[in-house]
């Protein structure tokens, strides 16, 4: 894991559920005491320690998102240099439909619902009870937040938020670099990086 904060507690709980994986434990920039089981490790400099010698380590980002994705990005390229593995983590409490696509590094938390013919791009976070609804297309780094809902068809940006209980109406394109606060409806499509609240949302920085 690398993220000792509270994203990082409920994944390590959902890895924990799944049952496929052994947590060697957490870096972080400081020692956040044991995580639902997960010791600290030291900082994200004992990477090339702990990956000496193994074949196959895989690593989650469990560095959570609130505004744009570009952090989670830069620490993902860091990593990458250690030849990691970075498994997709779905919750056994979603539920994927058939024809959902779900890429590397991407994380799926309880009580989502994707349906057919979804795209769920690298390193994104689907968090809880959100719902990703037919052929959406979410792209690289994005997260959609608690109880949002993205209608079918939609199009969310890389490194873009969805905001917690935000609703994305079907067929809508939202370009790369937005935030939509929580409960927007976006109802027109967004062409312009920056940030969007209200019903109808609405471009305010």
């Amino acid at each position: 894991m690398v993220g000792g904060g509270g994203h990082a507690r409920v994944v390590i709980c959902l890895l924990q559920k799944l049952k496929r994986y052994r947590i060697l434990g957490y870096t972080d920039l400081k020692d956040n005491g044991n995580l639902c089981g997960a010791h600290y490790l030291g900082s994200d400099d004992e990477l090339a320690t702990l990956t000496a010698g193994r074949k196959k380590l895989n690593v989650v980002l469990s560095l959570g998102q609130v505004g744009l994705g570009n952090a989670r990005y830069e620490l993902w390229k860091r990593l990458r240099s250690h030849r990691l593995l970075f498994p997709t983590i779905i919750s056994p409490n979603a539920i994927a439909n058939r024809d959902v696509s779900v890429s590397e590094g991407a994380v799926v938390m309880d009580g989502v619902v994707m349906n057919s013919g979804a795209t769920i791009g690298r390193g994104a976070i689907v968090n809880t009870n959100s719902t990703i609804e037919h052929d959406v297309v979410l792209a690289d780094w994005t997260h959609v937040a608690s109880g949002a809902t993205i209608c079918g068809g939609a199009t969310v940006g890389s490194f873009s938020m969805i905001g917690a209980g935000a609703t994305v109406i079907e067929g809508i394109k939202i370009t790369s670099g937005c935030i939509v606060g929580a409960g927007a409806t976006v109802v027109r499509d967004i062409s312009e990086p920056g940030v969007y609240v209200g019903s109808p949302a609405r471009r305010v920085k």
